[in-house]
């Protein structure tokens, strides 16, 4: 009989968001995250934690609301940590017609990652930690979980359209997120909070 494993997923948010982006499926934008991770789990293994990195949109309005009511509805899960990054300002100028504008780029996930990560491992925290990303820059501090800690595992879940060979190289093991998967994942239209309070799914991810 194969020993209970212990789990704690690291969910690259704004990773994940981009490749559902990449295949148009709003509909999974309301996403249960720890639903998803659970689904990804083998038959002797448990998951303790969940934590999901993101970071917060402030502008435009609309889609900063949304993600707003989303992360409400990722603080209703247990066992479920969030971690925030945070968006730099770029100014781009345009070699054509010289014209200038605000871009922005988002810092920090990949770090925050890398420190839980070693964080988590160092004090005995799991047995595999299950890595949702496709990011090729979370390379280094996998190697270094295999190599300082060889009774530990790191295994790579893709989302969609996201793969990064190297990264799939450096883990232990690898698999993609399926559409079955993020089908029996989806929050339900309502969730009522513990106060009363009803979150419902923005109407733009239908």
């Amino acid at each position: 009989m194969k020993r209970v494993e212990r789990v704690i997923a690291y969910v690259d948010g704004h990773n994940l968001y981009h490749g559902l982006r990449a295949r148009r499926w709003k509909w999974f934008y309301w996403l249960d995250i720890q639903a998803m991770v659970g689904h990804l789990l083998k038959p002797n293994q448990v998951l303790k934690t969940t934590k999901y990195f993101t970071t917060r949109v402030k502008k435009p309005e609309d889609k900063r609301k949304r993600q707003e009511v989303f992360l409400e509805a990722l603080e209703t899960l247990s066992n479920f940590e969030i971690y925030y990054g945070r968006f730099l300002a770029d100014t781009v100028r345009c070699h054509k017609c010289g014209h200038t504008y605000e871009t922005h780029h988002e810092k920090m996930t990949d770090v925050n990652i890398a420190v839980e990560l070693m964080s988590d491992v160092f004090r005995d925290r799991f047995d595999v930690a299950l890595l949702v990303s496709g990011d090729g820059d979370l390379v280094g501090p996998v190697e270094a979980v295999r190599r300082l800690f060889v009774d530990k595992r790191v295994v790579v879940a893709f989302p969609p359209r996201r793969v990064s060979k190297a990264l799939k190289r450096t883990a232990n093991a690898s698999t993609h997120i399926s559409r079955k998967v993020l089908s029996s994942s989806v929050f339900p239209g309502e969730i009522v909070k513990p106060d009363g309070r009803i979150l419902r799914r923005p109407s733009e991810w239908r």
